[in-house]
């Protein structure tokens, strides 16, 4: 049985670290342009939105034939956002949705290829509830930066910790440890993201600022997947200097239909 799955990029314009953010340009385009136009090129999804709860972002992405969603603007996670755009999609089409993948607006380097590789494990294992993208990090400025998501991993590559601060220690006289970064491409049963927003936030999750802990810390599972593709996600103008850097020579752009 075919499984629907739907891809929705929650977006708006308050955030604390870099207000504005999703309609920075890069290469001449608002950053939700490049996440939308890259998600929905996936060949697994049936349909892509942008969850937004700004004008300024809902009015671009109809500007380009893109499907959007005003959501409340009452949400403090992404996870809220994405599940009240999955309901309002499924009144729109009348249908349920069986996957819904998450994908923040803030990582315009994410390719169709990691939207299935994110969803594979689902199609895979019945009982797998999540799966979330990890990326190696490189440079040890990137490991000691509050603004990465840093996760550990066991032998089956399921999350153990998720954290801001650099994991596992480097201390100990470990030169070479492990070291992986979330990527925000974030696939979630229909039914399980809407038990995980019925959840209250636990107490780690809420140290960390990181959403996939309260997964962890209800006794869940997030099967982590590597990808080999860099993926840069911006949180400052420094980061949107880079990514424009690193997307000049990339074949996805020319390909934006």
């Amino acid at each position: 049985m075919s499984l629907r799955s739907v891809a929705v990029i929650p977006a708006r314009m308050a955030s604390s670290r870099f207000p504005g953010k999703p309609m920075k340009k890069i290469l001449g385009m608002p950053m939700i342009g490049h996440c939308y136009h890259r998600v929905k090129m996936s060949a697994e999804l049936e349909a892509t939105y942008v969850a937004t709860c700004d004008q300024a972002i809902f009015d671009y992405i109809e500007s380009i034939g893109g499907n959007v969603v005003m959501t409340s603007d009452s949400h403090e996670r992404a996870s809220d956002r994405a599940a009240e755009a999955m309901l309002k999609i499924e009144e729109r089409l009348s249908e349920r949705v069986d996957i819904l993948v998450m994908v923040q607006g803030d990582e315009p380097m994410d390719t169709p290829k990691m939207i299935t590789d994110a969803i594979r494990p689902l199609h895979e294992d019945p009982m797998l509830q999540v799966v979330n993208l990890m990326g190696k990090i490189q440079l040890i400025q990137e490991f000691e930066d509050p603004n990465t998501v840093k996760v550990v991993v066991d032998s089956k590559n399921n999350a153990l910790y998720f954290s801001r601060e650099p994991i596992p220690s480097r201390k100990k006289g470990w030169d070479q440890v492990p070291m992986w970064k979330q990527i925000c491409v974030i696939p979630f049963r229909r039914d399980f993201l809407l038990e995980f927003n019925r959840t209250p936030e636990m107490p780690l999750e809420k140290i960390e600022s990181v959403d996939m802990m309260r997964v962890l810390e209800t006794g869940g599972i997030v099967r982590m997947v590597e990808i080999g593709e860099e993926s840069v996600g911006v949180d400052t103008p420094a980061d949107l200097q880079k990514v424009e850097r690193l997307m000049r020579n990339d074949p996805l752009v020319s390909t934006y239909a």
